[in-house]
């Protein structure tokens, strides 16, 4: 059985988007849940391997509408 790893990274709201994107282009990531800077969970993103391209634009949607206004944020990558 894989054992799951998590890693958290803190990013600027302008940054948001784009290190969601970078983290779901190298793979093998479970779920990405991203936080506000009091750490309330404000979105969680289950990826499966079948989950690409026009799938994802509501995702890429709600993490613009989330980085528009939050000023700092936490992104929890859970791995297999």
């Amino acid at each position: 059985m894989a054992k799951e790893k998590e890693e958290e990274f803190e990013v600027k709201g302008e940054d948001l988007l784009k290190k969601v994107k970078e983290l779901i282009r190298e793979g093998n990531i479970r779920r990405i849940t991203i936080k506000s800077e009091e750490g309330k969970t404000l979105i969680q993103i289950p990826l499966t391997l079948g989950v690409v391209g026009a799938l994802l634009l509501p995702v890429w949607a709600a993490i613009g509408a989330i980085a528009a206004i939050v000023t700092k944020a936490s992104i929890t990558v859970e791995r297999e």
